[in-house]
């Protein structure tokens, strides 16, 4: 088994990168991506640059060119639901692309012909997610996540993506690398920790936050790898 972990930004698998070992650095496709391995399971660790185009290239590498079997993504977001409050994790039970836009032909915002507005996340990565999460004594809540290539600061703006899809949290990878896996019968979570919400204080400093929420995400992800070990069976077939 060979599990794929993506980022898409360097700040987000820099912590992930001095927890593994024998990392062997590959170029390929203008990125880099470093095969090696933790505790046993061989891992493939990128970041994808930001942005839906960027993610859906990585992903894809990441399945088609180092053959991996399940991908984890980890990032960070911002809140939509307004129970959501800095520093919390949220993974996605389904994802959605909330810039995608053919209402105009009468289909439904999201939708594309032979598409669908939402992906859903893998029920066994989710369990896994959950015992984590309960052995690690951190609050992780589930929700539907909005992408979209733009960086969205007006809180009307969120509200009108939360009417429209139920969105708890958005960011700009999410949705794209969902779809990549689920086109190829690849399982996926994706984590996120909310780096902006409603009520934020002024004073909050997002590069401080960034490192701080990356390693805590990074320690989650990872020991997401080592449970994936110990529950191989169940992921002997895809999907």
């Amino acid at each position: 088994m060979k599990i794929a972990i993506l980022g898409a930004m360097v700040e987000e698998i820099e912590p992930l990168l001095e927890k593994v070992e024998n990392i062997k650095k590959i170029e390929y496709a203008k990125n880099s991506y470093y095969e090696a391995v933790y505790k046993g399971v061989e891992v493939v660790i990128a970041y994808s640059k930001i942005g839906c185009v960027y993610s859906t290239l990585s992903a894809t590498i990441l399945i088609e060119h180092f053959k991996c079997d399940i991908l984890l993504f980890s990032g960070v977001a911002g809140a939509i639901n307004k129970e959501l409050k800095i520093g919390d994790l949220i993974y996605a039970k389904r994802l959605c692309k909330h810039d995608l836009d053919i209402t105009a032909f009468g289909h439904p915002p999201g939708f594309v012909p032979e598409g669908k507005v939402y992906v859903y996340s893998d029920k066994r990565l989710i369990e896994i997610a959950k015992r984590v999460a309960s052995k690690k004594n951190i609050k992780l809540i589930g929700g539907t996540i909005a992408t979209g290539d733009q960086f969205i600061s007006s809180e009307e703006k969120k509200q009108e993506i939360a009417k429209k899809f139920e969105a708890d949290a958005i960011e700009m990878e999410g949705y794209s690398v969902a779809l990549v896996c689920d086109s190829f019968g690849v399982p996926f979570f994706i984590l996120r920790a909310i780096s902006d919400s409603a009520n934020m204080d002024a004073s909050f400093d997002f590069d401080k936050f960034l490192e701080k929420s990356a390693k805590i995400s990074a320690d989650f992800i990872l020991e997401m790898v080592e449970e994936i070990k110990n529950s191989k069976d169940i992921f002997e077939q895809k999907g």
